[in-house]
């Protein structure tokens, strides 16, 4: 068969790709243009990229198509009506990077809250060197402890963010964005109330039409002045130009993001002119990406084109 990875720099350099060869023939592409997407993808019987847009302008032009495997668990990229009027199968993967955006998720939080940045600075440009005592604690932090960690979205992520928070001793609530989850093990609460009393709010929902500017300048301006916000969902659930507003106004003490609503970020993002940048702390859209999901993201395509064809199989005999 002939396969094609259309944006292997996604899945970084250090994952071992090998293991698809054998199915085919497999041309390798780092990054793909819009441009360059019908000539890479005209041969192919199965398609495997990230985030490269396909639908029936370059669709049309690839009659042997049969698969289309997503690294990914989204499938926005992809249109799926066209792909499913033309029997083009298409696969995503889930639950692949559950361990590493909780981990993500926490690595940020503890940054922020114990102000990681100034102390090491303090070490390292000598000041602490030049100090009259062994300590120094101009910059405060409070225990996770006794705390309470509203959750916005309680799928795989989100249930294991809880599970990691009442670790540390919190009280978890959550807010369902969809109004159909429920788990007896926390606080279902209203978004108004989560905001009110939470001492750190973390997002782990999608980008829907229900949760598009969820959090806006007037659910910020609910939340408590010494609150930590973490956003590891989609950077369209918060309106980035009201949370630069916020967090400029001191009304939350910050914020860690790893997803931007326009990735990679605009340089003219508010976000970019936050006068006191100590106060947020943005990674490039990592969350998901430790060497050990990434290694299963190629697992479970390998099993997907597995899996299809012996379907496909089957469906002959």
């Amino acid at each position: 068969m002939n396969l094609v990875i259309l944006d292997a720099k996604t899945l970084g350099d250090d994952i071992d790709l090998s293991v698809l060869h054998s199915f085919g023939d497999l041309k390798v592409y780092e990054t793909t243009t819009p441009e360059q997407v019908v000539d890479r993808i005209k041969n192919a019987e199965i398609i495997i990229t990230n985030k490269v847009i396909l639908n029936e302008t370059n669709l049309s032009k690839c009659p042997d198509l049969k698969l289309i495997c997503l690294t990914a668990t989204g499938t926005n990229n992809v249109d799926l009506n066209y792909a499913n009027s033309e029997n083009i199968a298409v696969t995503n993967v889930a639950g692949y990077s559950t361990n590493s955006v909780v981990q993500h998720t926490f690595a940020s939080l503890l940054y922020l809250l114990e102000n990681l940045k100034y102390y090491d600075n303090y070490v390292k440009t000598g000041e602490y060197s030049n100090s009259e005592t062994f300590t120094h604690i101009d910059k405060h932090f409070w225990e996770l402890k006794g705390k309470t960690f509203g959750i916005i979205g309680l799928g795989e992520i989100g249930r294991g963010v809880a599970t990691v928070a009442s670790a540390f001793g919190c009280e978890v609530i959550y807010y369902s964005t969809s109004g159909k989850n429920y788990n007896s093990s926390y606080k279902r609460v209203e978004l108004a109330e989560l905001l009110l009393k939470s001492d750190v709010v973390s997002i782990h929902c999608p980008l829907n039409e229900l949760t598009k500017n969820l959090i806006d300048y007037k659910e910020l301006s609910q939340m408590k002045k010494t609150s930590i916000l973490l956003n590891m969902g989609r950077g369209g659930i918060i309106n980035e130009e009201a949370l630069a507003k916020a967090l400029d106004e001191n009304l939350i003490l910050g914020a860690s993001l790893d997803v931007i609503s326009k990735e990679p970020i605009d340089k003219s993002n508010p976000l970019l002119s936050v006068s006191n940048s100590d106060k947020l702390f943005i990674t490039p859209h990592i969350a998901w990406a430790s060497i050990e999901a990434r290694q299963n993201l190629i697992l479970e395509v390998y099993k997907n084109i597995e899996a299809y064809l012996k379907n496909k199989k089957r469906n002959r005999v």
